[in-house]
């Protein structure tokens, strides 16, 4: 009845094992260390890396803990914070002889102190959020007239495409500031731009005057779509900083808006500010552009001429120059999605599938029908400098917004080039207006507090059990302190961010497991108060106990989703540990704990009580199963037995009295 099977034990020990291995690296701190990541989109970090870095320190005498290559960069740990200073200027100075130009980014980090058997095993500690780790927080101001301008450029651009579609002859469209400006020479031709326009782009306010023999066509955005434009860029920079971040490695960033026009990121574990500025500074903007084959331009190739007028030079991953003219044919914007795979054409070839939207398509359809056999370039802009990422040869007209890039890549490089730019492009510059950094000595105070607290509730409850509920109390105590460990070890797994909610939400978790073991205890005591053997009190008071259990848990689990899914920020921080705080304290609190009970009482065939305490028991109860003092027990043996006595002694009834007859 009341044994488990060695199947349940053998899970029981697995998932101590499991828990024990993953908590275990959150408890030896953090060391001084080195990262040294890419500092140009277009440039990708491997493990050849390695042995540069390593050459570097011993030739400035330093000796590392170890070099070694993870997740896109290279980290060197080292014993003493001056060692570090010392390792950053020497790796510095040689994979940077160009301080101007920088290749690489040398920032300052910190690394967990585990031993390598548990990062081999994947064991690594938690993240901590900017309260508990420090870092950086920034203010970042969007330029909206910049999305202005933006917009006015691309709204000539497609004007250019609708006027020659419907065969609307102009003399010309440019842009005046955020006006779009068209000319042209015939009355007949103005009155039908007018009503194309007025149909075709409602966002716009047009208006016509006479310019000498010419008409004027003057358009700009109307008030609510200014204003839609400029919410439109916040977003998708709010998107695109996601993306780069994340991309970056950093640990749950906070990236949000706050007013109409400005943005904040919060970068946690980051000290080095440089290297926070580095990081939002890889926000670059996708451009695609037609490749110039003239002759000048082969003539500048070869460097004997000029860049022609209307171009620029630039240099493809490989290093060869090209010339591309500047014009923008597309952007960032109108492309939805960008997938490595392989061609179509070339099976085994590695390519990079493109997906644009309604209005890219049909310009990139059109762009590709006229120019058959010429290169197409796309370039990554990042902090001014443009970089062509790849320049296909354009063989046959694209249509239907999907878009094939392949030849002389590797399977790598695909997946490089996709992840570039699938990562979107800034819709309106931006500049730090305030920074801040949190120091990691205000980060630790919060830490010491926090554990604090979380060990006091810890200890506090654990006094109330024992001493209220006796062995059953040290068995609830001992499924509380697995329910914890199973807890950080689930967020540890996880690479969870955890920050002061997040304490508060583990100190929270504590309070409501027990309730299960307290439900549990209680039922067990009211089944040995009706009379029932211990160990059928103990399978019912376990088997009884889980529905209520079970309710309580679903319903507060579902508050925790609630908070979960409409929650934001720290609200969702405290939202995921709560939710895996139910979820392990139904595991520790009933299986680890029953677990407990039939190992310490299932082999007792004879068991006469347990120890679960006694504070009160109604008169007539049975005492059988109890841990009662001897005094308490013999007193209540003789109120019973008097109870008994009086129900079955016989009572004198009066004798009635005769009746007269009248």
């Amino acid at each position: 009845m009341n044994r488990y099977p060695w199947w349940k034990y053998t899970i029981l020990a697995l998932a101590l094992l499991i828990g024990l291995l993953y908590t275990l690296p959150n408890l030896y701190g953090e060391a001084p260390a080195v990262q040294v990541s890419s500092g140009k989109a277009t440039l990708k970090l491997d493990a050849s890396l390695v042995p540069r870095i390593e050459k570097a320190l011993a030739a400035a005498g330093l000796q590392p803990d170890f070099v070694q290559y993870e997740a896109g960069s290279v980290k060197a740990r080292l014993r003493s914070t001056d060692e570090q200073l010392k390792a950053k200027d020497a790796i510095a100075k040689s994979l940077n002889p160009d301080p101007t130009d920088p290749a690489y980014i040398v920032a300052l980090n910190l690394l967990s102190r585990s031993p390598h058997w548990l990062t081999a095993l994947h064991a690594l500690p938690m993240y901590l959020g900017l309260d508990l780790r420090g870092g950086v927080h920034f203010l970042m101001q969007v330029d909206m007239k910049a999305a202005l301008t933006k917009k006015a450029e691309a709204t000539a651009g497609d004007l250019r495409s609708l006027l020659r579609d419907k065969n609307i002859r102009h003399a010309g469209i440019n842009r005046d500031g955020n006006l779009v400006v068209v000319r042209l020479r015939e009355q007949a031709a103005l009155a039908q731009a007018q009503k194309l326009l007025a149909d075709v782009m409602p966002d716009m306010d047009w208006s016509a005057t006479p310019d000498g023999a010419e008409f004027r066509l003057t358009g700009g955005l109307k008030p609510v779509a200014a204003r839609a434009v400029q919410d439109g860029a916040i977003k998708q920079n709010i998107t695109t900083l996601h993306n780069r971040v994340n991309e970056l490695g950093v640990a749950e960033p906070v990236i949000q808006q706050q007013g109409s026009d400005r943005v904040v990121v919060q970068l946690p574990g980051v000290q080095d500010t440089a290297k926070a500025k580095d990081i939002i500074g890889r926000t670059a903007t996708l451009e695609v552009r037609l490749a110039n084959s003239s002759a000048e331009a082969m003539e500048a190739l070869r460097g004997s001429g000029p860049v022609p007028f209307g171009s620029e030079k630039y240099l493809e991953r490989d290093g060869s120059p090209i010339i591309v003219f500047r014009q923008v044919i597309l952007t960032g914007e109108n492309l939805t999605d960008a997938q490595p795979g392989f061609s179509g054409d070339q099976p085994g070839e590695a390519a990079v599938h493109l997906t644009l939207d309604a209005k890219g398509a049909r310009i990139f359809r059109d762009v590709t029908r006229e120019n058959i056999n010429k290169r197409m370039a796309i370039l990554l802009f990042e902090k001014g400098k443009g970089e062509v990422v790849t320049a296909p040869v354009i063989r046959s007209e694209i249509g239907g917004g999907r878009v094939q890039i392949s030849g002389r890549m590797s399977t790598a490089e695909a997946a490089d080039t996709a992840l570039l730019l699938r990562a979107g492009s800034l819709a309106a510059p931006m500049e730090i207006i305030e920074e801040r950094t949190i120091g990691p000595t205000l980060g630790a105070d919060n830490i010491a507090k926090g554990f604090a607290s979380v060990g006091y509730g810890f200890a506090a409850i654990a006094l109330f059990m024992c001493g209220y509920y006796l062995l059953f109390g040290v068995f609830s105590t001992l499924a509380l302190a697995l329910n914890l460990l199973l807890l950080i070890a689930v967020l540890s797994m996880l690479q969870a961010t955890l920050t002061l909610p997040g304490i508060a939400a583990i100190a929270l978790t504590l309070g409501m497991a027990i309730d299960s073991n307290v439900l549990i205890n209680e039922r067990v005591r009211e089944e040995l108060r009706g009379g029932a053997s211990p160990q059928a009190a103990i399978n019912a008071g376990y088997e009884r106990a889980f529905a209520t259990i079970l309710d309580s848990n679903i319903t507060t689990l579902i508050a925790g989703l609630a908070l979960l899914a409409f929650g934001s920020g720290f609200v969702r921080g405290f939202a995921v540990v709560h939710c895996l705080g139910i979820m392990t304290s139904m595991f520790s609190s009933v299986m680890f704990s029953r677990g407990l009970v039939n190992l310490w009482y299932g082999g007792q065939k004879r068991l006469k009580s347990v120890s679960i305490g006694q504070v009160w028991r109604p008169a007539g109860s049975v005492a059988a199963g109890l841990d009662l003092p001897p005094a308490d027990l013999a007193t209540t043996l003789a109120t019973n037995a008097a109870a008994d006595d009086s129900l079955t002694r016989p009572t004198k009834t009066p004798a009635a009295k005769p009746s007269t007859p009248r």
